[in-house]
């Protein structure tokens, strides 16, 4: 095979992979908050995180087992700035309990930036339509030791009293699992 003919072959694998590895990434992205802009019931943060209010979910791993079960009770409480805090209590099946309480700050731009103990940065908080997306590090226990790992929610409301979550956990861009829950507002 002479040098030309197979410069162009290695060019045309190099090109191959790329187009290959561009579709990949494309077909792996998320559907944008803006999709659900025009959606109802709209996600008032005001409104679904004030008072006392549940959740029931699950922890799954990449494969797709429930691995966890647990329960939160969740208080949220709002002053006259617009600063919301919501404070979560979880009791998992093995009897563990957990606290996180997230500060909940407008950004003016109809979003907010929330902060939590064990949460790496300030995560904001998009709101569009009936859902809330926010990407943030949580800092986990794992194997005698604490890592963080990327959280990306997705919240959408139902209805007046019911979110559902489903939450995308991963490392370096690897799928580790998923939760689902259900929030109920009870007043």
């Amino acid at each position: 095979m002479n040098s030309t003919l197979r410069h162009y072959r290695v060019k045309f694998r190099s090109a191959a992979l790329i187009v290959g590895f561009a579709a990949l990434l494309t077909g792996c992205s998320s559907v944008p908050i803006d999709t659900y802009a025009d959606n109802q019931p709209q996600f008032d943060l005001t409104h679904y995180f004030d008072g006392n209010l549940t959740a029931h979910g699950i922890i799954k791993s990449r494969s797709g087992q429930v691995t966890r079960y647990f329960n939160v009770t969740i208080t949220g409480e709002w002053d006259s700035d617009g600063v919301g805090t919501l404070t979560e209590d979880f009791i998992f099946d093995d009897g563990e309990r957990q606290q996180r309480v997230w500060v909940m700050t407008p950004d003016g731009d109809n979003n907010y930036w929330a902060v939590a103990g064990d949460v790496k940065e300030p995560a904001k908080m998009a709101l569009a339509g009936n859902a809330l997306f926010m990407k943030y590090q949580l800092l986990i226990p794992y194997k005698n030791r604490n890592i963080y790992l990327t959280v990306d929610d997705r919240m959408y409301a139902v209805d007046e009293a019911t979110i559902i979550n489903e939450s995308k956990l991963s490392k370096f861009g690897i799928n580790l699992g998923s939760i689902q829950l259900v929030i109920i507002k009870q007043d």
